[in-house]
């Protein structure tokens, strides 16, 4: 159907938020903090593509609450705040195939203690912050994803939400409704790693010019209930290493948390060379070594999930405003790859560009580009972070794990006793992670093991205990540009990693019943909106959409 053809109901607020995660969230929250304090009538919407607030939140979660602190400064008074668990013990361990040793703490800068920070579940988190939004006012609308832009003259005028009832043919059904349009005055993009919507904006608006590349990571997750004699409440253990090899760059956490429960989680950077990788292989042959497999003896794995990590941090951050909005959070890419740790900055960045949108607002402006929370970024403490850590990732990159952990080390006790300053001054991240995946044929092929089922397991059975679920007859969401080119590139040079990097088995090459030729088959209905097909297609052929509704995974406490 032509976009011009279709009536659409619209409807009027002052500011349109995409995304309820920490930094949407804490955007509406300080919009209406500062509305009320000025005595304005802001009216503010929030979109969330998933079925709830949280649904399609995953994180570690290790917080840091400076930002918590500046949102709600008595957070810890609440009775029905999100957090039981503060950090009591940090450990950093370099992991061998059959043994480990400790990183000691006294070696890390102060910024890399985990202590006054809390673990939890961020799902949890944003469905607080979703509950202290709405008693604000704020209108929360989940299972509606912004699927595109109103754009007139030059200028983001607000979204357009998907529409629902259509067919796999994509011909309109019998409850066929179209999407609604919600026009605003700004409208901020908090939609998370590379959003559908913000990677739209940084190409046609040019906010990327004069970056490095954006780069990203891989993190999947598990949440297991352990045994009493297993569980250490408070423990924060992060490893680097085995089982990937020294030129991968990756690690693991462990979070003890709650009532017996333990986050494990596996991130693997998605630089890596060798398409014959397989990221979940990786994350459950890591759950094998001798220092990690005794702590889920007797244990039971209650929830899965994935999604990808902007990883390119200082450097890599594009230009934040355009003309009638902002982005923010992950949408832009503040994540302290280091420290792990990414929420703080994420609601940072929210509430300084709901105070940018607050005073233009009270200045009586609409559709500008919001200078004003340009400026306060560069100002704030998320930058000064960022900067401390910024040759990190490209040491790593460059010169492996061994030794890149050590100059990484070597780095941070640099900017953080000389205020940023480094002997390397900015290094460059060296393209984008697509562009390193070599050619099949050059690289080695890696056996996984079997899955025991009991700690290891595999792909399928875990999407079931992620509670993705997708309307089937509606249009595919992973739209694959160039199919011949698929075939003849990504299978025939590459040897079909998409098989392998999609943490949900999306993707497979099968035989034709008939020909005998390869087929490329999307099961889309697994799909768990990591966006990982998006970002290490080698030839950017495959662009993520938003599926129908609230289609996706159902995180309980992830």
């Amino acid at each position: 159907m032509a976009e011009q053809t279709i009536e659409r109901e619209s409807m009027e607020y002052d500011v349109v938020i995409v995304g309820a995660g920490p930094a949407g969230l804490a955007a509406a929250i300080r919009l209406k903090q500062t509305a009320e304090a000025n005595g304005q009538d802001v009216s503010v919407a929030v979109l969330e593509k998933g079925s709830e607030v949280g649904a399609h939140i995953l994180s570690g979660v290790v917080m840091d609450p400076k930002a918590l602190d500046e949102l709600f400064p008595d957070w810890r008074d609440d009775p029905s705040q999100p957090f039981d668990t503060e950090v009591t013990q940090d450990k950093f361990i370099l992991l061998g195939e059959a043994g480990s040793a400790a990183i000691p703490s006294f070696a890390m800068p102060a910024f890399m203690h985990n202590h006054g920070c809390y673990v939890g579940s961020l799902a949890n988190v944003c469905r607080w912050l979703g509950e202290k939004a709405e008693a604000l006012g704020v209108e929360v609308y989940p299972g509606f994803p912004a699927a595109s832009f109103i754009e007139e003259g030059g200028v983001v005028r607000g979204v357009v939400t998907g529409d629902l009832g259509v067919g796999r043919d994509g011909k309109p059904k019998d409850a066929y409704q179209p999407g609604m349009e919600l026009r605003a005055k700004y409208t901020l993009i908090g939609e998370g790693a590379r959003g559908n919507l913000s990677k739209q904006l940084i190409r046609d608006y040019g906010l990327d010019e004069g970056r490095e590349p954006q780069k990203y990571g891989l993190g999947m997750k598990e949440l297991w209930r352990v045994k009493p004699e297993n569980f250490h409440k408070g423990r924060v253990q992060h490893t680097m290493g085995w089982p990937l090899d020294n030129q991968t760059g990756g690690g693991s956490f462990l979070y003890h948390f709650g009532d017996n429960l333990v986050a494990v989680g596996f991130v693997v950077h998605l630089n890596y060379k060798n398409p014959h990788l397989f990221p979940f292989g990786e994350f459950q042959r890591f759950k094998t070594h001798p220092d990690i497999a005794p702590v889920f003896e007797g244990a039971e794995r209650l929830s899965y999930g994935a999604r990808a990590i902007t990883e390119g941090g200082y450097q890599s951050a594009p230009k934040l405003a355009f003309p009638g909005g902002a982005l923010i959070g992950c949408s832009a890419g503040f994540v302290n790859v280091p420290r792990i740790k990414g929420s703080h900055n994420a609601m940072k960045t929210g509430m300084m560009a709901a105070e940018a949108v607050a005073a233009a607002l009270a200045d009586g402006r609409a559709h500008d580009t919001l200078d004003a929370y340009e400026a306060a970024y560069e100002k704030s403490w998320v930058r000064a972070e960022l900067k401390k850590v910024r040759n990190v990732k490209p040491l790593w990159s460059k010169f492996g794990t061994v030794l890149g952990v050590a100059l990484g080390g070597m780095e941070m006790w640099t900017t953080h006793m000389f205020g940023g300053f480094s002997f390397f001054g900015t290094m460059k991240h060296g393209g984008p992670d697509h562009a390193a995946t070599k050619p099949a044929d050059q690289c080695k092929p890696i056996h996984y093991p079997k899955p025991d089922g009991v700690l290891t397991f595999d792909r399928l059975s875990s999407v079931f205990i992620s509670n993705t679920n997708h309307e089937e007859d509606q249009p595919i969401h992973l739209k694959v540009a160039d199919m011949d080119l698929q075939k003849a590139s990504e299978l025939e040079v590459f040897g079909g990693p998409s098989a392998r990097y999609c943490p949900a088995a999306v993707y497979e090459w099968v035989p034709d019943e008939k020909s005998g030729d390869q087929r490329f088959v999307i099961n889309a209905q697994n799909c768990v909106h990591c966006k990982t097909c998006d970002i290490k297609d080698p030839n950017q052929n495959i662009n993520w959409t938003t599926p129908e509704g609230a289609g996706g995974p159902n995180y309980p406490n992830m």
